[in-house]
């Protein structure tokens, strides 16, 4: 009979595998990278354009070009696009990140030669009309008012422009870069961003040889390309930086430490994840069991390692009481120190190594899983030996080696700290 009062025995996960995608390209040499899963008529393409051309006097021309670019073609308007990809089912949706811009589409594979038209016409058509673009600018601008109001979201761009600077990934945005959007400078960095010559196709779903045909067909020819200059930025670490915007009336203080680090394609970024999840990677982090549960400062608490394909940050964050932030700052730099001094048990360990093996064989849960995980690596030009190197890492990594990483990368004397609210 099944012992309800004693806790089954660790499994540690032994294999994990990956769906690898075929590659294959379009006439015009635009890259497609198919992951086919044959289960369920549906297919997911991603159309992934490098953010490029970075102006820092125009901090706003990618995001703004690729939130407006299905408001209208010079065949569709805004409606029309909406209502064409509603009618087949598809679901249609483009993404800002701080290195590229998607385009997704969801559909049916039977209604793939019909929403694909519409697709290609907001690709080479779009003319951001200048209706769309004013009420754009109005709702942005009331949003950051909105924002700059809310310590967490300030905390997170304050302390983006401390590592950043003035480059894409840390430009601290004003009201008056959205006042300095221009309908043709938009239209002249969509011609040169949204080009076969600077397009990543990933396809994921039930995707066969008639779909790429059908692909091709629509976006292998009569798309032209353009003159691209691909972001690049530098970074170097600083001295501790603090930045405190003190708000007498804050119930709450946020707080986001951390400095720039290394980004995945360094071999020591696997150790730094496991690392990271011991000091505030997981519920049953370090971080969580003191402030949390036995402080009692804040609901959540919590640390990360962001990989970027120019740099890589650390970073802990947390909103606490405004009547303990100091307390609460005391103690994250004490779980820092611990980490430096202390050589990590091996039952918290092996419960560490359980966990992050068992969330990335739960992350795979279906093709699009597959698909983005893909991207991970590719993006970072590596191959699917990162992951083969990071399953070995989480395996066999040991206390000791957890101990130099922490030295080497946890330098509280460089630590940039913003607090936002009372200290």
């Amino acid at each position: 009979m099944l012992n309800r009062q004693q806790a089954p025995d660790f499994k540690q996960v032994s294999a994990i595998n990956f769906i690898q995608p075929e590659k294959r390209l379009l006439t015009n040499g635009v890259p497609v990278f198919t992951i086919y899963s044959g289960e369920q008529d549906l297919v997911r393409i991603e159309f992934i354009f490098e953010n490029v051309n970075w102006n820092r006097d125009k901090p706003l021309q990618a995001i703004a070009v690729s939130t407006l670019i299905n408001n209208g073609t010079n065949k569709l308007s805004a409606k029309e696009i909406a209502e064409k990809i509603d009618f087949y089912g598809a679901f249609f949706q483009t993404e800002y990140t701080q290195d590229q811009s998607l385009v997704t589409l969801y559909t049916l594979n039977k209604h793939l030669h019909s929403v694909l038209p519409i697709v290609k016409d907001v690709l080479t058509n779009s003319q951001f009309p200048q209706n769309e673009l004013d009420i754009y600018i109005q709702n942005q601008k009331q949003k950051l008012q909105v924002n700059l109001k809310k310590n967490d979201i300030v905390s997170r761009k304050e302390f983006a422009h401390a590592l950043f600077g003035e480059t894409a990934y840390g430009v601290d945005i004003k009201a008056e870069h959205y006042d300095g959007l221009e309908r043709e400078a938009l239209l002249t960095y969509f011609k040169t961003a949204y080009a076969p010559n600077n397009c990543t196709i990933v396809v994921s779903g039930k995707f066969d040889a008639a779909g790429f045909d059908l692909l091709d067909s629509h976006f292998g020819r009569d798309w032209d390309k353009s003159e691209v200059v691909k972001n690049a930025f530098s970074f170097s670490p600083t001295e501790k930086q603090f930045v405190y915007k003190e708000k007498p009336e804050a119930l709450q203080s946020a707080i986001r430490i951390g400095q720039l680090a290394v980004n995945r394609k360094h071999e020591d970024f696997s150790g730094l994840q496991i690392l990271n999840t011991v000091l505030g990677g997981y519920f049953g982090s370090r971080l969580m069991a003191n402030i949390r549960e036995d402080k009692g400062y804040t609901y959540g608490i919590g640390s990360g390692i962001s990989s970027l394909q120019q740099a890589g940050y650390l970073f802990i964050a947390t909103e606490v009481g405004a009547d303990v932030c100091g307390a609460a700052l005391t103690e994250i730099y004490k779980e820092i120190e611990i980490l430096r001094t202390t050589l990590i048990e091996e039952e918290e360990l092996n419960l560490v190594r359980n966990y992050m093996l068992g969330s990335m064989l739960g992350s795979l849960e279906n093709v699009f899983s597959h698909a983005d995980k893909f991207k991970n690596i590719y993006f970072a030009g590596l191959d699917y030996d990162y992951y083969t190197k990071y399953i070995n890492t989480v395996k066999t990594i040991t206390a000791q080696e957890l101990l130099a990483l922490a030295n080497k990368y946890l330098t509280t004397e460089s630590f940039t700290e913003v607090v936002i609210g009372k200290k």
